[in-house]
């Protein structure tokens, strides 16, 4: 664990956190809240009016005073009912407040997530453990209120009592009372120390679920037993699990040895206060029932301080928690937006890359660099070059996933840093070399796609057969409603699995949801055809030439067979243009594009010639 300590937020930043956190809380659950606050105080009363109803009846039978003394045991077992009832009351307001809470904070959060229109964020380690906190956050929000409520018992509890004991004894209901300072503060410093170790964790706790998710999983089951992974995957797991535990357990060692040395300081508080207590009784200063109350009072004030400094400190750990929540909603959406946001035009002209460049960040190398380049309307245009040319880089500034860091993209003579994210990605078809397997119904499969396709089947029906999928879909046990997973159950059949697709029927799927988008301005084609045979290959070939046709059109593919009768095919070398012109062209000039093609040209011949 290398990752340094991380600065925590002052007291104004926490102060706002709190107050957002209390406002969540009111919407989320405004009537729950209500009663979980009367029950609350209800409960913080009932030990401070046991304890004078105790003490009245330890006087009366003292003085020999009985007359009183039914009304007495009435009244004790009307508060102790009203405590128990209490007790109860606030379990389960705890735990409907705590549901209705973390919905609505879960609701929040992945509604700022969702609404980042870049990808930087989501490339950004620090980001992805910010998120994870957040998400713990949400996911337990009770323990703020739970915190919240508990301080707010303990308070009353302890002004209850504190009032018993300032009339019996004024000094030491001081030194109790300052005796709480010092161990909240320490409290506090501990809390602050635990976040920070819950911090510089993080990203081995990450690797830890990395390796259990790769040892869990089908994706790499295959992999894993035919290398015979296994061992070596759990000894990486295992490792990272020794060190997240080891930099847990130095701080429960901390926790506890501080408790204890708090705990023993309060004995020893307790124990000057009975003393004291018993010699003035012995002097005739105290009666048997202001012993009981001091006893009481002593103990009920120790506890509800123990407690509220223990609330305390774990509201400021859950604040320092919860801050990360606030961070993510309040943080933008990350990429520029508008201030006078321009109307998209339909495309008519073209596409045009004016002198771009582009790095990730300022520590990292330039992947493009001055890139000019025009796309022209109803034209193809294929990226063709080497790993790392900053081909698929150019594909994520189309979609406006990046900002460039120079230059500009003009949509018909329009930037699209102009144009709300949103309405340019509407225009936008695209398959992506990195297409998600939903673990959904092969019918949603599709309409991920065009959700406005989602319930017209006969859409999703052309879709599927303008990409060569329909009869193995209308195949499955259940067709288009087949669930594509063997993680859940499917709904027709809980006892049944689901189905698990070839690689090339998710290849087929994914193609599919951009025929739903065939009347986009713009088409991206990223490496379309991946991991299909030879046969299958030209199928689609066929069907995306189809699909292009007239249309504006990205095509990225290492196999240069299917870029070769593109309009213009585009050389990316170094993050810069080399070579542009058409595939006779550009063999003609016998550069880069031509030795690539000469290439892979050679494999095939050879190929046919070791058959022959």
């Amino acid at each position: 664990m290398k990752r340094g300590r991380r600065e925590q937020p002052g007291f104004r930043v926490l102060a706002r956190g709190a107050a957002r956190g209390a406002g969540l809380v009111c919407r989320a659950a405004p009537a729950h809240v209500a009663a979980y606050v009367a029950v609350t105080l209800v409960g913080a009363v009932t030990p401070v009016a046991l304890a004078w109803l105790t003490k009245d009846v330890l006087d009366g039978i003292a003085h020999g005073s009985a007359a009183g003394l039914p009304g007495l045991a009435a009244a004790i077992a009307v508060v102790t009912t009203l405590a128990a009832a209490a007790t109860h009351a606030a379990e389960y307001l705890r735990g409907e407040v705590d549901r209705r809470v973390s919905l609505r904070a879960k609701d929040e959060l992945f509604t700022a997530v969702c609404g980042f229109t870049g990808l930087a964020r989501f490339e950004s380690p620090a980001f992805l453990d910010r998120l994870r906190m957040a998400q713990q956050s949400a996911s337990n929000p009770g323990r703020l209120i739970d915190t919240a409520m508990s301080a707010a018992r303990s308070l009353i509890t302890v002004a209850g009592f504190v009032g018993s004991l300032l009339l019996i004894s004024p000094v030491f209901t001081a030194l109790l009372l300052l005796s709480a300072i010092p161990a909240l503060l320490i409290e506090l410093r501990l809390s602050r120390q635990r976040v920070d170790m819950m911090w510089r964790i993080g990203p081995v706790e990450r690797k830890e679920m990395f390796y259990a998710r790769l040892m869990s999983t089908t994706d790499a089951a295959k992999e894993i037993r035919l290398f015979d992974l296994g061992a070596f995957l759990r000894v990486r797991m295992l490792a990272e699990v020794r060190a997240a535990y080891a930099a847990r357990r130095g701080m429960d060692r901390r926790e506890s040895a501080v408790q204890a040395g708090l705990a023993g300081a309060a004995a020893i508080v307790a124990g000057i206060g009975l003393v004291w207590a018993i010699l003035a009784a012995a002097q005739g200063r105290l009666s048997v029932g202001d012993v009981s109350m001091f006893v009481a009072a002593i103990a009920g004030v120790q506890a509800a301080l123990s407690t509220m400094v223990s609330a305390g400190a774990m509201a400021h750990e859950q604040l320092l928690i919860f801050q990360h929540h606030v961070t993510i909603i309040g943080s933008g959406p990350g990429l520029p937006v508008p201030a006078d946001p321009v109307a998209l035009p339909a495309l008519r002209r073209g596409i045009e890359l004016r002198d771009v460049w582009f790095r990730y960040s300022d520590e990292h190398p330039w992947v493009l660099r001055g890139v000019d380049l025009f796309i022209p309307y109803g034209r193809t245009v294929a990226l063709v070059g080497r790993n790392g040319a900053g081909k698929s880089t150019l594909i994520k500034l189309l979609c406006r996933f990046y900002d460039p860091t120079r230059g500009a993209i003009l949509w018909d003579g329009v930037d699209i840093r102009d144009v709300p994210p949103e309405a340019l990605r509407a225009r936008i078809g695209a398959v992506f070399q990195d297409f998600v397997s939903y673990e959904l119904t092969a019918r949603d499969n599709i309409a991920v796609g065009d959700l406005t396709a989602a319930e017209d089947q006969e859409r999703l029906r052309l879709a599927a057969e303008e990409a060569g999928v329909h009869e193995a879909l209308a195949a499955l046990p259940y067709g288009y409603e087949t669930l594509l997973s063997r993680d859940f159950a499917p709904e027709q059949d809980e006892e049944a699995d689901g189905v698990l697709l070839s690689g090339g029927q998710w290849q087929r799927l994914a193609l599919a949801r951009a025929f739903l988008r065939r009347e986009n301005d713009l088409m991206i084609l990223d490496e379309p055809s991946a991991g299909l045979d030879a046969e299958a290959e030209y199928e689609v070939h066929n069907r995306l030439t189809r699909l292009r046709a007239g249309r504006t059109s990205v095509v990225i593919s290492h196999r240069l067979g299917a870029t070769r009768d593109a309009d213009t095919i585009v050389v990316l070398s170094g993050g810069a243009v080399t070579e542009q012109g058409t595939h006779a062209e550009l063999r003609a000039l016998d550069g880069t594009y031509a030795a690539l093609f000469a290439r892979q040209a050679s494999g095939y011949v050879d190929d046919l010639a070791a058959r022959r």
